[in-house]
């Protein structure tokens, strides 16, 4: 299995969508070296966006992590999370009330800035029901996994809600060998128990490259064939960039094991445009 030189592929695109867990970051922090892309990307005129799942925290949060650690060009403005697709919805069809959510109070940001009350699954009486208008997924921290799963479970037996979920991902890796459930598999279990359809954001959704695209395409024109999409995940970063007409470009250092990229590949019928073995310019 043949992979591609990043900076050579780069600079045939103007701007390059990158996924961020497994590409940019790892279990271990940022992938060593990473700041010299970024310089890369900056110094050729190549635009830049971060597409995540993550609705664990404010893009202004997100951002931070990376300023912190020495990466001042990924500013809040570049990066694009399923949070904001979700606070969108909650803008537009869910206008009063008060909101529940399974997460952080980092993750409420979201329903909070649609101008939305909040409660968190925890503190919620399941016999004082009638202000609570919508439930949202935000995030796999931040609650007693047993006691409220179980209140979400009866939650949705009880009443008949709005329910979104912020983050798509079913799992997340937690070292070389370990992964972890993610805030999309327990949507999913939950979905699965009380036989109702979640309404559901991110990565591989088509309306998370739309926004995206929407926000470089306010900048001026450019087409879909000028963007690339990075990402060290199939079914989603990839199958995703595929479904929406742009080049792909799978990096073995996350999700995707170099050992086992091409069997997957063959597998599920998900074909990058590219594999690369990082991102990180030499």
């Amino acid at each position: 299995m043949k992979t591609k030189d990043f900076a050579k592929l780069a600079l045939k695109y103007k701007a390059i969508f990158f996924d961020a867990y497994g590409v940019l970051k790892n279990y271990k922090g940022l992938i060593p070296g990473i700041e010299r892309t970024f310089n890369f990307l900056i110094e050729n005129n190549i635009d830049y966006y971060i597409l995540t799942n993550d609705a664990s925290r404010s893009p202004e949060q997100l951002a931070d992590r990376y300023v912190s650690r020495g990466i001042n060009a990924i500013t809040p403005d570049r990066i694009i999370s399923s949070g904001m697709l979700a606070r969108e919805y909650l803008q537009y069809k869910v206008k009063h009330g008060t909101v529940a959510y399974l997460g952080t109070e980092d993750s409420a940001h979201y329903i909070e800035t649609a101008g939305l009350k909040t409660i968190s699954i925890d503190k919620l009486d399941l016999n004082d029901l009638d202000h609570i208008s919508a439930l949202v997924f935000l995030d796999d921290e931040g609650f007693d996994w047993k006691h409220d799963v179980n209140k979400v479970i009866n939650l949705l037996r009880i009443k008949n809600l709005s329910v979104i979920v912020a983050n798509t991902d079913i799992s997340y890796p937690v070292n070389k060998i370990e992964i972890a459930i993610a805030i999309g598999g327990i949507s999913d279990m939950i979905e699965e128990i009380v036989g109702k359809k979640f309404i559901r954001f991110g990565k591989p959704d088509a309306q998370m490259f739309m926004f995206a695209y929407d926000q470089i395409l306010a900048k001026g024109p450019i087409r879909k064939d000028e963007i690339l999409m990075v990402g060290d995940t199939l079914y989603s970063d990839i199958m995703g960039g595929n479904k929406f007409g742009m080049d792909t470009a799978l990096v073995l250092t996350g999700n995707t094991l170099p050992h086992e990229a091409e069997l997957k590949i063959v597998s599920s019928g998900i074909i990058p445009t590219y594999i690369c073995d990082s991102v990180v310019i030499s």
